[in-house]
């Protein structure tokens, strides 16, 4: 099965993802431009609703029988990366999982899989490929609720990829979809999910959980104080001196914050907690940076999108100051003119299905 899995669909377009019994949902209209009005956006959590009763609901909102995109969350899958296999394309996913056996949390035979090569294939050598690996089960449940609401299912995407496309657009409406570029979500209030792509491909991404609490931290202590931090930023170890938890272009299985004594950060109001906090966090997104640096010299990174709901500039304005880096607020509007208004936690939910709008069809393997 190709990754994105793809039927033909037109008209209005729903994307969705459905897990740990919560459906968060974009309704999208696209126009000739490019331009991708939402129609309606939202969560909503089955919670002591039977499947039929929730499925009512949901058909009362007005979701049955659409087009319709399946975005899984990371929980519902492994994202892995791995030499690429010298054989044919048509040979890659095979060879692959034979290759990622010992890799995955279940048996190899329980997962459907499909292989993308990191970067757009400018790169010397034999390179790598992303191998995305979902259970069967999970498979079947996210199909079970399209067939419950009478869904033409077009399109089965990740995360990574649904928010690499979103970042190639922002880039390309600024003139700038040749240059490297990051995005930084924090999609939940415990996990954020880096990712780093140029020319429309994805190059590399990590996923690095957030301490408890940090999304409701103090990071700065004023306009003042920040200036005066900015050449703090000088004294991060390179990264040669790190030992990380993660490949060069990996993906991360856990962040080790163990050993942040090396690492001078500037102290954040509210405290000793939130001082450590943002430490940790921030520790874990320069180690990133510093193996983009290492790993693709080439490729210097133009900027960094940040998204963290409402605090989204107050996030960008620290991370620009400790880090060096142009960073930024990721604002859709102007690609998805109403998407707005909704809870904020809702539209954390609902933010990545908009990459899956952007997919481009045909991708090299």
């Amino acid at each position: 099965m190709r990754w994105p899995w793809r039927r033909q669909g037109s008209g209005d377009h729903l994307v969705v993802s459905w897990s740990a019994q919560t459906l968060a949902y974009v309704l999208a209209r696209s126009g000739a431009d490019g331009v991708h009005e939402v129609l309606k956006f939202g969560v909503e959590r089955q919670g002591a609703d039977s499947m039929d009763d929730f499925v009512r609901r949901l058909q009362g909102l007005g979701l049955k029988g659409l087009d319709a995109s399946i975005m899984l969350r990371p929980e519902q899958y492994q994202l892995l990366q791995i030499d690429a296999p010298a054989v044919p394309a048509e040979e890659l996913r095979s060879a692959a999982r034979y290759q990622i056996r010992e890799m995955l949390d279940t048996h190899v035979d329980d997962v459907t899989l499909d292989v993308m090569r990191v970067g757009d294939g400018q790169q010397k050598g034999a390179g790598h490929l992303f191998v995305v690996a979902a259970t069967n089960s999970v498979i079947r449940g996210v199909l079970g609720l399209g067939d419950a609401m009478h869904w033409t299912v077009a399109v089965i995407d990740v995360l990574e990829t649904a928010q690499r496309n979103l970042q190639s657009a922002l880039a390309a409406h600024d003139g700038r979809a040749d240059r490297a570029n990051a995005a930084l979500v924090l999609v939940d209030e415990h996990q954020a999910v880096l990712t780093i792509s140029a020319n429309e491909e994805l190059f590399y991404t990590r996923r690095l959980e957030l301490p408890e609490g940090f999304l409701a931290g103090s990071w700065a202590q004023g306009d003042d104080a920040a200036a005066g931090l900015a050449d703090s930023t000088r004294s991060f170890t390179p990264v040669d001196e790190y030992v990380p938890d993660y490949s060069v272009g990996g993906v991360s299985y856990g962040n080790d914050y163990t050993d942040t004594r090396t690492v001078h950060t500037p102290s954040v109001a509210g405290g000793a907690g939130d001082d450590e906090k943002a430490q940790r966090f921030l520790v874990e997104v320069q180690r990133s940076l510093d193996v983009w640096d290492r790993s693709w010299s080439s490729m210097p990174l133009n900027g960094v999108r940040v998204y963290a709901g409402e605090r989204s500039p107050e996030l960008s304005k620290w991370l620009g100051t400790q880090l060096g880096q142009s960073v930024v607020p990721m604002d859709v509007k102007a690609l998805f003119p109403g998407f707005e208004g909704g809870a904020v936690g809702d539209e954390a939910l609902c933010l990545p299905l908009l990459g899956v709008l952007m997919r481009i069809e045909s991708r090299k393997l």
